[in-house]
């Protein structure tokens, strides 16, 4: 691994990078994970750089690429602005920030970054409580990809009613705001693919069980994540342990932590794993799902090994 002290934007950065792939992440402010890409794939940075002069989202600066918030949304908790410098400690393999506990939550994030191997990232994402009273909130993990490309949500194997399986596995979650009939969402037999170009406004889907893994494909090189689902955990959102937006000039693919009553002094971690995966063709047909499939499975067969 190799390590190298940067800047982004006039804020103190850090790179981390293997033979397979780089990222860097803030320190001066956030923490974010501003960029991440392939050393082989065209695509460079797969995340999204917003403009230094865009508006504030409530007082917010959006920056672009990996953020961690608290779930559920709301305009003053959630928003809180996260420009100040942060605590560092260097891990043999990456690296941990810190940030200064927020006045208006009590709640303090921090993430670590972890490389395990050529093509593996390990984020771990903690909310920890520094205040007087409980607060009800669940880890929330999103990533924010430049357009142009398309988006995967697998979706859990198919049963047989014949057989008995009388039940569902999970529910679909739409936000008030969303229509399924526009052609950004792709519904297969085995997944829902998000066809980024095609969304013209903000659209938002969550679902409340899935196989754990979602992904996103930009010239040629595809972005998985995985973060595994509790059975029987209660989640933000009506239940979505899974969510993604997009309004065309970008998509988000966002995992959540379980929704607890974090007590005063207590914390709460929530583990995504990032890979790349080069060369694959556009998964937007069976075929090419099935191949993305295919991959992602030999990949967290070794995670899990």
């Amino acid at each position: 691994m190799k390590r190298l002290k940067t800047d982004y934007r006039g804020a103190a950065a850090l790179t981390l990078a293997t033979r397979a792939l780089a990222l860097t992440v803030t320190t001066g402010v956030g923490p974010r994970v501003v960029s991440f890409g392939s050393t082989a794939g065209r695509a460079g940075n797969l995340f999204i750089e917003f403009p230094p002069d865009m508006p504030r989202a409530h007082g917010y600066n959006l920056r672009g690429g990996h953020r961690l918030w608290h779930s559920p949304e709301d305009i003053v908790r959630t928003y809180q602005p996260d420009d100040v410098p942060l605590a560092i400690k260097e891990l043999p393999a990456g690296v941990a920030l810190t940030q200064p506990t927020e006045e208006k939550t009590g709640l303090q994030k921090s993430l670590k970054l972890e490389l395990l191997g050529p093509r593996t990232v390990k984020v771990t994402h903690t909310l920890s409580n520094r205040g007087l009273w409980p607060v009800e909130c669940a880890p929330w993990a999103l990533t924010m990809f430049r357009a142009g490309g398309y988006g995967v949500l697998p979706l859990l194997p198919k049963g047989d009613h014949a057989a008995g399986d009388l039940l569902p596995n999970c529910a679909l979650v739409p936000w008030t705001f969303t229509d399924l009939s526009l052609p950004v969402w792709d519904l297969h037999r085995d997944f829902i693919g998000i066809n980024v170009n095609h969304a013209k406004a903000a659209q938002k889907l969550g679902i409340t069980n899935y196989p754990g893994w979602s992904a996103y494909w930009l010239e040629g090189t595809t972005f998985v994540k995985h973060a595994a689902v509790v059975a029987g955990a209660r989640y933000p959102d009506l239940g979505c342990c899974f969510e993604t937006f997009t309004n065309g000039e970008m998509i988000e693919l966002e995992t959540l932590g379980e929704l607890t009553a974090l007590a005063p002094g207590k914390s709460a971690s929530h583990i995504e794993h990032w890979t790349l995966l080069d060369g694959l063709a556009k998964p937007n047909t069976d075929a090419a799902y099935a191949k993305l499939a295919s991959e992602v499975g030999k990949w967290l067969k070794k995670l899990s090994a």
